[in-house]
C-alpha cells in the first residue's frame, strides 16, 4: 500500500486504463473540458498538500517540476514561508541547487542546503545498505538521507515529497522514447519489408552513421514491450552466465524478473502503452524503488514522510486524463505543465529533466578512501559464490577506463548488496 497524504492506505488501485480507455474519443476532450480538469487539478493539489501538512513541517526541494508543486502549495497554504531541503554536488551535470534556489524564491521559502561529498558517501554507505530489509541498489538514497538529515539537524522532523508526479502525469523520458520506437510498429509489415528494412541489412551499413543509427531503432524497435524497457539495463545487456557463477544460476531462475514484469505488464488488460508504461511504474519505480528509498532514509535520519501526489484524489484525477495529454507528442507531463503554468516559475517548466541522481561513479575514480571502502566490498562479495571473480575484476577496470556513470551504477549495486548480506550476519 502506498501512505498518501494524510497517512492512510491509498485506495485509487485501478489500472491507468480504467478510466482513460474511454476519455480519448474525438470531441470528449475539448479546450473547454481540459482547462475545466486543469483548474480542478491545482485545487486537488492544494488541497492535498494541506492534508499533508502540519506545523513544523517542511519539504523536500530538488527544483523539479513535483517538489517545486509541493513546496509551493505548503507555503500558499500557510500563508507564510516553510523550511525547506536541497542537495546539490559539486560535480558538472549533477546539481540541481539553481533550479531548487529558483522556486526557493519564487514561492519565498525559508530555504536550506547541503553539498554532499566523496567522503559524505564513505561515511554513509554502510549505514544505508544496512538499513534496508533487502539488497537496495539506488544510490540516489545517499542525497536522499542526507537532505532528511539536514532537516532533523533544523528541527523538522516532517517532510513532505514530490514522489509520484513523474508516474501518473508521464515524466519520464522513456515514455517519450518507447512512443518512437512504436512508431516503428505503425509502418505496414510489407511497407517496413520493401522500404525500411532493406537498409539495415547492405554490406557495412552499421559502419555508416545514418544507416546505423537506423539499424539500431529497428533493433530495438522490434525488441517487444516490456523488455525494450530494459534495454538500458546493463544487466540485461550481459548473459547472466558470464556474470553468475555456475552454482548461483543453479538456485534460481534467470528469467524470473522479466517473466513477472510480463505479467504485470498483461494486467492493464485494454490500456494503450502509455498506461501500461505507467502502470508498470506504479509497481517497480514507485512502490519497490522511490517510496522505499525515500521512507526508509527518511526514517533513517530521524523524520517521517509524506507523499501529496499520491494522495487518492489526485491519482483518481490523474486516472481521468488520456494518454494523448499526458504526453503529447513526445512533450512530457503536458497536462501538468499546462495546468501549472501559472503557479511555477517558467524555469522550472521547461527546465530539462534531472533526477535526484548521485555521481557515484565519477567520485569513484578520484577518491581514495571511497575505493578502498567500494573495492574492500567487492573483493568480500567473491568470497560468495554468487558472482565470478573476473567479471568484478572487469567492471572495476571498465569502470576506471570507460562511462563513470554508466559502469559506476553497477559497482554500487553489488557493493550495496555485500553491505546489506555482511550487515544482516550472512
Amino acid at each position: 500500500m502506498i501512505e498518501t497524504a494524510a497517512g492512510r492506505p491509498g485506495r485509487a488501485t485501478a489500472c491507468p486504463s480504467t478510466v482513460t480507455g474511454g476519455c480519448s474519443s474525438a470531441g470528449r476532450w475539448g479546450a473547454r473540458v481540459r482547462r475545466a480538469l486543469e483548474g480542478r487539478l491545482v485545487t486537488v493539489l492544494e488541497q492535498a498538500v494541506a492534508r499533508s501538512d502540519r506545523p513544523g513541517a517542511g519539504a523536500f526541494l530538488s527544483g523539479g517540476l513535483d517538489s517545486s508543486t509541493v513546496s509551493g502549495l505548503q507555503c500558499r497554504h500557510r500563508g507564510e514561508p516553510t523550511p525547506t531541503f536541497s542537495i546539490g554536488f559539486g560535480e558538472a551535470g549533477y546539481d540541481e541547487i539553481p533550479y531548487a534556489r529558483i522556486a526557493a524564491r519564487h514561492f519565498s521559502t525559508d530555504p536550506h542546503e547541503y553539498y554532499v561529498s566523496p567522503e559524505d558517501v564513505t561515511a554513509a554507505l554502510p549505514k544505508i545498505a544496512a538499513a534496508y530489509d533487502e539488497p537496495f541498489g539506488n544510490s540516489s538514497a545517499i542525497p536522499t538521507y542526507f537532505c532528511a538529515r539536514l532537516a532533523r539537524e533544523c528541527g523538522v522532523d516532517l517532510l513532505l515529497a514530490g514522489d509520484g508526479g513523474d508516474e501518473i502525469f508521464a515524466g519520464n523520458e522513456r515514455y517519450a522514447k518507447q512512443k518512437v520506437f512504436e512508431l516503428y510498429h505503425a509502418i505496414p509489415a510489407p511497407l517496413a519489408r520493401m522500404l525500411v528494412n532493406p537498409w539495415t541489412r547492405l554490406p557495412g551499413a552499421r559502419r555508416i552513421p545514418p544507416l546505423r543509427k537506423l539499424a539500431s531503432y529497428v533493433d530495438q524497435a522490434r525488441i517487444p514491450l516490456p523488455e525494450r524497457m530494459q534495454t538500458y539495463n546493463f544487466l540485461m545487456r550481459v548473459a547472466p552466465t558470464e556474470v553468475f557463477t555456475p552454482d548461483f544460476l543453479g538456485q534460481v531462475n534467470p528469467d524470473a524478473p522479466l517473466d513477472q514484469m510480463r505479467r504485470v505488464w498483461e494486467e492493464v488488460g485494454e490500456g494503450d502503452t502509455l498506461d501500461r508504461m505507467l502502470y508498470l511504474d506504479w509497481k517497480y519505480t514507485l512502490a519497490d524503488n522511490d517510496l522505499r528509498k525515500v521512507t526508509h532514509m527518511a526514517e533513517l535520519a530521524g523524520a517521517g514522510v509524506r507523499y501529496p501526489m499520491l494522495d487518492d484524489e489526485v491519482v483518481e484525477l490523474s486516472l481521468r486524463v488520456p494518454s494523448r495529454l499526458k504526453l503529447r507528442g513526445t512533450r512530457l507531463r503536458y497536462f501538468y505543465k499546462s495546468a501549472m503554468r501559472d503557479f511555477l516559475p517558467r524555469e522550472i517548466l521547461h527546465k530539462p529533466k534531472h533526477g535526484f541522481g548521485l555521481p557515484f561513479g565519477e567520485w569513484l575514480k578520484t577518491s581514495v578512501p571511497l575505493q578502498q571502502l567500494v573495492y574492500g566490498q567487492l573483493e568480500a562479495l567473491k568470497g560468495r559464490g554468487i558472482v565470478q571473480d573476473d567479471f568484478l575484476d572487469r567492471l572495476i577496470e571498465t569502470h576506471r577506463h570507460g562511462h563513470a556513470s554508466y559502469y559506476g551504477t553497477m559497482l554500487w549495486v553489488f557493493a550495496m548488496l555485500e553491505g546489506w548480506l555482511s550487515s544482516h550476519g550472512h
